[in-house]
């Protein structure tokens, strides 16, 4: 054979090598694709699934819920009032409460009006997402004019980790206005100027009114209506109804601190859900049949 035919041959067969070897790495790329492409879908599918488990765990949370909150008794208004809870153990529990709980507020302030401004963004909201994002808010504003100065869209920077920031930050907005033009900037001292200002309601007035001002109110929120309720120091449906048989049965020496003792003892103990009655330091004189036992 010539060596001509022989170099032919030679590249005929080398490029029926490199054909082969093409329609090879074309052949994995196809199934490395469709590999890839099944993992994806796998991934997507699961995705949807674990989705579609978080959803349901969720409605059939809100549902219990819901439910739990529907079944509730409401106490009939003829009954409504003081609860079945004798005097002498509502003494015993408060003295219990202030020898074991700092009557201090969670939230982190410095003046009457951080203070203000503090409760009024911790509506529906931890004290904790308040504190956070007052940190950076007040060493850049801490009075009216500087808030207002930063307006709505400046302030709802400093506030957007809160639940409710935009109309939170309105509202703040707003209530810095009525501060100036109504008050010379200064926080009133008085529940009609308070409930009167933007955003504040009666709860945060009380609020304001103790802590700031050391006026004995008592502010109501879920912890203090589920508590004096749970103890039976009262019998009641509405967070009103619960703060006038409180400043009526709370003994007079526990009444400028008794928002913080039954707050913080809400929070922190007898908590909704699964209270730890185990570690309770009033748990002889509570009557709640339901007492949690201690984790084993």
């Amino acid at each position: 054979m010539s060596a001509k035919k022989t170099a032919k041959k030679k590249k005929t067969t080398a490029n029926k090598k490199t054909t082969k070897k093409k329609k090879k790495t074309t052949a994995n790329k196809k199934a490395a694709k469709k590999k890839t492409t099944a993992n994806k879908t796998a991934k997507k599918k699961k995705a949807t699934a674990n989705k579609k488990k978080t959803a349901k765990k969720k409605t059939t949370a809100n549902k219990k819920g819901r439910a739990a909150k529907k079944s509730a008794p409401k106490i009939p208004k003829s009954k409504v009032g003081p609860g079945p809870l004798p005097d002498d153990a509502i003494e015993r529990i408060y003295d219990v409460l202030a020898e074991t709980i700092t009557p201090v507020s969670d939230l982190e302030y410095t003046t009457a009006f951080e203070l203000l401004v503090a409760v009024v963004l911790s509506a529906q909201a931890t004290d904790k997402s308040v504190n956070e994002a007052t940190r950076k808010l007040f060493p850049e504003a801490n009075t009216p004019e500087q808030i207002l100065e930063l307006g709505v869209e400046g302030l709802t920077e400093y506030i957007k980790t809160i639940g409710l920031f935009n109309s939170k930050a309105k509202n703040v907005i707003s209530l810095c206005e009525d501060l100036i033009e109504k008050h010379d900037g200064a926080v009133p001292e008085t529940r009609a100027e308070l409930e009167a200002l933007a955003g504040v309601g009666r709860k945060t007035a009380n609020v304001v009114l103790n802590v700031a001002f050391n006026q004995p109110t008592i502010a109501v929120d879920t912890h203090v209506h589920r508590v004096a309720n749970r103890l039976q120091i009262a019998r009641t449906n509405t967070p009103r109804e619960t703060e006038d048989v409180l400043l009526e049965r709370t003994p007079e020496r526990h009444l400028l601190e008794a928002h913080h003792y039954l707050i913080l003892h809400g929070r922190y103990c007898c908590k909704a859900r699964k209270p730890e009655c185990w570690r309770c330091g009033v748990r002889e004189d509570c009557p709640y049949e339901d007492k949690t036992p201690a984790p084993a």
